[in-house]
């Protein structure tokens, strides 16, 4: 459309293609849409939008936007004066994504993706839904001709040679015309929109109503069962649990920091999975566990009145009284959500086991790999009724939210944080070559912020460990969803002896990395992660 310099003052015309909060789009009628230059372009204005499809006058200066130093800018024009020519422009037709120019590598993937910033484009009928629709009206789909790995539900599994990988998505404001959807469903007509660059990526602002098909998520409840000779344990992530209403003047982030737990009934959705998805486990393995207030930044520490809580609404739905297990970390010093001090802990049913004094540790709390970091948890369990041990350790591992976005100006796709998460996976190692040479049993899982096929499960395996995660069939290995794409982050380690002539059974109940939550509404799914419950036999 043209080339102008940051700051520079520009008069440009061009079709409205599209509108945001924050302003709208417009596009060439009469420019190339095969250029290597997009024809389109962002205005910022917040006042009243002109209509989309008038042609429009724009007086305005070059804004090269960009929302830290690391991201990628967006060139922008920030409007002086916005003056509708025809009511009806020209037409503007779209560039159609499909699989044939969107599922390449990623480097002409961002060539031809930056050729289209602003313009107008679109994704046929008969794409699958891969992601579940979330509160702020995203969603992700795959071309109806794209060939993937996919997982029974219809989703896109990871490819572990192309780990990062970018699918049509888009984004409706407003929440009554965007639909509830669980992965799997269908677009019944084309979505149509200009493509916007947001949150380290592209999305199409799509203005127009969604029809889709819907897929149904089947209830996932386990048939794994405590016994003499075997333990059940499920692993949870507790996203970020409290049972306080934060204070907006005690948090470091009013927008994001203030949530109710109690009142989003996420407790009871909590309480009902551990109950009754996972038939009242004999341990649980809980991460993300937050202080009694939650993300106020205070002294607090204790997250007493969090367990009691989750404890209370377990039982409500039929599960076991179970008691705690935690350490508590030093204030601020293991990360996560300011002022929530976060922690990994457990519940287990003491009618069943027993847990065995003095075991309760945390694993690298001098190490320089976990600075900042949350802290494995240790704690070794004795069968009530057979009195065999087993040593769980729970861990969650250095997260991948610093990872470089696809499109990042510099060394796409590169995370920060993988060479730690390898240093923290061989600490636990460790800790669990002592366990080998006292002959004792041992299960590590909990959120590991990383792949199966990575650097980080290969060093904590080895050739004497195995991940659980591999006996799952290929198309079910997933209990999480990034930008719709299905993967496994959570894995259930054990030594290879405990699988000499014994049974080891290992489940993922996938509900939550299925099911969409109503966009406008925060605080619906209990979770964001799958479920992973594990029974091993112990002796």
């Amino acid at each position: 459309m043209f080339s102008p310099l940051n700051g520079q003052d520009v008069a440009t015309s061009g079709v409205v293609t599209g509108t945001t909060r924050k302003g709208f789009f417009i596009q060439d009628p009469d420019g190339d849409v095969n250029a290597a230059e997009s024809q389109g372009v962002f205005v910022l204005e917040r006042g009243k939008k002109p209509t989309v499809g008038s042609l429009v006058a724009v007086l305005g200066s070059v804004v090269d936007y960009q929302p830290d130093e690391d991201s990628r800018p967006t060139t922008q024009i920030l409007a002086k004066a916005v003056q509708e020519l025809e009511f009806y422009g020209p037409e503007i037709k779209p560039v159609w994504l499909t699989a044939a120019n969107v599922l390449g590598n990623a480097k002409d993937l961002a060539v031809f993706l930056n050729s289209l910033e602003g313009m107008l484009v679109g994704v046929a009928a008969g794409a699958t839904f891969t992601a579940p629709s979330n509160p702020f009206g995203d969603y992700v789909v795959a071309p109806a001709e794209a060939d993937l790995v996919r997982t029974g539900q219809g989703g896109v599994l990871i490819d572990p040679e192309r780990p990062e990988r970018w699918l049509p998505g888009f984004r409706l404001l407003n929440y009554d015309e965007a639909p509830t959807v669980n992965v799997g469903a269908e677009l019944l007509e084309a979505v149509i929109g200009p493509l916007n660059f947001r949150v380290a990526s592209f999305q199409i602002a799509a203005a127009s109503p969604v029809r889709v098909k819907p897929a149904r998520v089947k209830a996932q409840t386990t048939n794994l069962k405590s016994d003499q000779s075997g333990v059940t344990i499920l692993t949870l992530n507790g996203f970020n649990l409290d049972a306080h209403r934060e204070d907006p003047s005690r948090v470091k982030d009013p927008r994001r920091d203030v949530d109710d737990d109690v009142g989003d009934q996420r407790f009871n959705g909590l309480g009902g999975a551990i109950a009754h998805d996972a038939a009242g486990p004999a341990i649980v393995a809980l991460q993300e566990i937050q202080d009694d207030d939650g993300a106020e930044r205070t002294e607090v520490v204790g997250a007493e009145r969090t367990y009691a809580f989750l404890i209370a609404a377990v039982q409500r739905a039929g599960g076991p009284n179970y008691e705690w297990l935690d350490i508590p970390p030093e204030v601020e010093a293991d990360g996560g959500q300011p002022g929530g001090n976060i922690r990994n802990a457990y519940l287990y049913d003491p009618q069943r086991v027993q847990h065995v004094a003095g075991t309760l540790q945390r694993l690298g709390a001098d190490s320089p790999a976990f600075e900042g970091s949350r802290k494995p948890l240790a704690a070794r369990f004795r069968m009530v009724d057979g009195g065999g041990e087993l040593e769980v350790i729970n861990v969650h591992l250095a997260s991948k939210r610093h990872q470089n976005g696809l499109f990042a100006p510099e060394a796409p796709g590169f995370d920060s944080r993988a060479a730690l998460r390898v240093e923290q996976a061989r600490v636990v190692g460790e800790h669990l070559a002592q366990l080998r040479e006292q002959e004792i049993d041992y299960y590590v899982t909990g959120d590991f912020n990383d792949f199966e096929f990575s650097a980080t499960l290969r060093e904590l395996t080895g050739d004497h460990s195995t991940n659980l995660v591999y006996t799952v069939p290929e198309a079910l290995r997933y209990d999480y969803n990034h930008r719709g794409v299905s993967q496994a982050l959570m894995h259930g380690v054990v030594a290879n002896r405990q699988l000499e002539g014994r049974r080891a059974d290992y489940e993922i109940l996938h509900a939550n990395a299925l099911l969409g939550s109503r966009p406008g509404r925060t605080g619906e799914k209990a979770s964001d992660h799958a479920y992973v419950i594990a029974r091993l036999e112990v002796r």
